[in-house]
């Protein structure tokens, strides 16, 4: 699997775009921000179809770009079912000024965890990890041993708790599910900071002390 980061926008939001190594057909993982540095870099990558837009959760930094990346290439846009309202309004939930405007844009498919996608030639499953936002998800590549967590795990860190609809105890479970169903080899991709993998965060991430044993 070929992964590319771009971090994007005043909050440096990591946003992913992965294919199979040199396949021009690909899919991105939460568009937060620079629509036009993102579409250039599809088009440098010589990626030609974009299969799907895929949300793990609809803060304003992870969705800032979905709209004119999808009017762009055509991708349609996977959404937690739970958030579509946000994706659909997003100026009305930014919770700090200084922020957009951005535009918002109608969900073309909604996930809830529990589905298994085909997409670009990976099996996608779909995971419901609430606790930093009500409908987050996250998508699993077990063949590829791969996560894009999206805010639920960070290197050394977790998704903060203290937005509308974040609870500690729901993204505790979320992250023990997480580490209970897959290897420690398993790489994360989240949504902030850089890229590390379960087992090291379950040996050296002080936030989840209480999930040790």
């Amino acid at each position: 699997m070929d992964v590319r980061c771009f971090t994007v926008g005043q909050i440096q939001e990591n946003c992913y775009v992965f294919r199979r190594p040199g396949a021009d057909t690909g899919l991105i993982v939460d568009p937060g921000e620079e629509p036009d540095r993102l579409l250039g870099a599809l088009e440098q990558l010589g990626i030609k179809k974009l299969e799907a837009i895929l949300l793990t959760h609809c803060h304003f930094d992870h969705i800032g770009a979905v709209a004119p990346v999808a009017r762009a290439t055509g991708a349609p846009v996977y959404c937690p079912e739970l958030e579509v309202a946000v994706l659909a309004d997003i100026n009305s939930y930014v919770p700090w000024p200084g922020f957009g405007p951005y535009e918002s844009y109608e969900a073309d498919h909604t996930v809830a965890g529990g589905e298994k996608l085909e997409l670009a030639g990976f099996g996608i499953d779909v995971l419901f990890t609430p606790g930093h936002s009500p409908g987050h998800v996250t998508y699993a590549l077990p063949a590829e041993g791969a996560l894009f967590s999206g805010d639920v795990l960070f290197r050394g860190s977790v998704g903060r708790v203290d937005l509308p609809g974040g609870d500690w105890g729901t993204l505790l479970e979320s992250i023990r599910k997480l580490l209970d169903a897959y290897p420690d080899e398993t790489t994360v991709y989240p949504g902030h900071m850089g890229v590390t993998t379960l087992g090291a965060e379950r040996a050296t991430n002080p936030f989840l002390a209480e999930l040790a044993g």
